[in-house]
């Protein structure tokens, strides 16, 4: 099983069109316990009994808060790369996110950091070392975003490719301009198809956000997204990474952001920033269903996915699956539940004699999304979500 299947070109006869799949697992906060991650990887059919990459998922996405509270750091930031390595090697794809307590960790605010997993670095200079210029801090910089937007059919790009679209040309410009270049042309015009599929086509929205604490619908950075709010997470993160280390809190004073932190990157820290936003978990039901379906709007999703507001006992669906919050208190310090969410997503042709007569028009075809959440002793269904849908997707 592969992240993004290519088909090769298929003959205009519609009984030949195959459907799509894609099956993706995400795992919230795990604090710094290694065996309690092993065995949700494990269960959940990320990896095997070795904790080895198995190909049964085509994305693994982890929500943030890897670090603190457990001993485990080292050992988990580690496992995390060699999973991306191995996934890559056989065409999947793990997606992780910063939480809100690896950048207390960069900041110098080591309130949660337990004696016994200081010594697991040797020192306090050295833990410095490791998160900043060192082998953890070069992952954050290279792996690890705030946001992700995951279409769920590659028709929609990569991921995280901006939504809405960045348009590189105005779409009114004269076609004249091109002179001769036909080629040219059709390049722009079918660039501008494209964009236009992205923002208004059939499965403009198939897309999911994961982020580790939420996005606010009063938060001002929403787009283009994930990309604004992960270009000031990488601004930031860089700032903070360059500084002299300051001596940790406590016992020292609270070091804050650095002095040359714009004001943009200060509200990406703030509590009304995606890594410290409660309100998804906290607002009222009819509050949270209310201001939901703006965010998916401006975001090109259907629904979003984070963890930091932890329920001990289950995952939380709210308003039909539009928002799923993951932290369930993974980590013994917790002594929650063990947990993930699996996603499969289907795109399956519908064949009939109408369709056979068509040949070379759009297809109909039928969208299926199940979300369940998958624990050590069962799985529960939290949406299936299916409709139908017309359009060409056969080249995927």
């Amino acid at each position: 099983m592969t992240a993004y299947r290519q088909w090769s070109a298929l003959p205009i006869d519609n009984s030949d069109i195959k459907p799509f799949t894609r099956h993706i697992v995400a795992v919230g906060d795990l604090h710094g316990d290694f065996p309690n991650a092993l065995r949700v990887l494990q269960f959940s059919g990320v990896v095997d009994e070795k904790g080895d990459w198995t190909g049964d998922a085509d994305f693994f996405v982890q929500t943030g808060d890897i670090i603190d509270r457990g001993d485990d750091t080292i050992k988990l930031f580690a496992w995390m790369d060699q999973l991306r390595a191995q996934a890559t090697s056989t065409g999947g794809v793990v997606l992780s996110h910063l939480g809100n307590h690896e950048w207390m960790n960069a900041i110098g605010d080591w309130r949660y950091v337990y004696p016994t997993e200081l010594k697991t670095f040797g020192s306090v200079q050295a833990r410095q070392r490791m998160l900043s210029s060192g082998v953890i801090g070069s992952t954050w910089a290279a792996n690890y975003t705030v946001a992700s937007r995951l279409p769920l059919h590659p028709s929609l790009g990569l991921p995280n490719t901006p939504y809405p679209p960045q348009h590189s040309l105005h779409l009114e410009k004269d076609s004249s301009e091109f002179g001769s270049d036909q080629d040219r042309l059709e390049d722009y015009e079918a660039l501008h198809l494209k964009e236009h599929e992205l923002e208004t086509g059939a499965l403009s929205h198939s897309a999911i956000s994961f982020v580790h604490g939420g996005l606010s619908p009063t938060y001002p950075n929403l787009q283009p997204f994930p990309t604004k709010i992960n270009e000031l997470g990488t601004s930031l993160l860089r700032k903070l990474q360059r500084r002299e280390q300051p001596p940790p809190h406590p016992p020292n004073p609270y070091p804050g952001l650095p002095s040359d932190s714009t004001r943009e990157e200060h509200l990406l820290y703030d509590a009304n920033g995606p890594l410290w936003y409660r309100g998804w978990a906290l607002d009222d039901e009819e509050k949270a269903c209310k201001d939901v379906d703006e965010v998916l709007k401006k975001t090109g999703t259907r629904r979003m996915v984070m963890g930091h507001t932890p329920n001990f006992h289950n995952i939380v669906s709210r308003c039909g699956g539009k928002i799923i919050i993951i932290d369930t208190g993974i980590s013994h310090a917790y002594g929650g539940v063990l947990s993930s969410v699996s996603i499969h997503y289907t795109l399956t042709p519908i064949i009939d004699s109408e369709d056979l007569e068509n040949v070379g028009k759009k297809q109909r075809w039928t969208e299926r999304e199940v979300i369940s959440a998958i624990y050590p002793d069962r799985q529960e269904i939290i949406a299936d979500d299916e409709r139908e849908v017309i359009g060409d997707f056969r080249g995927h």
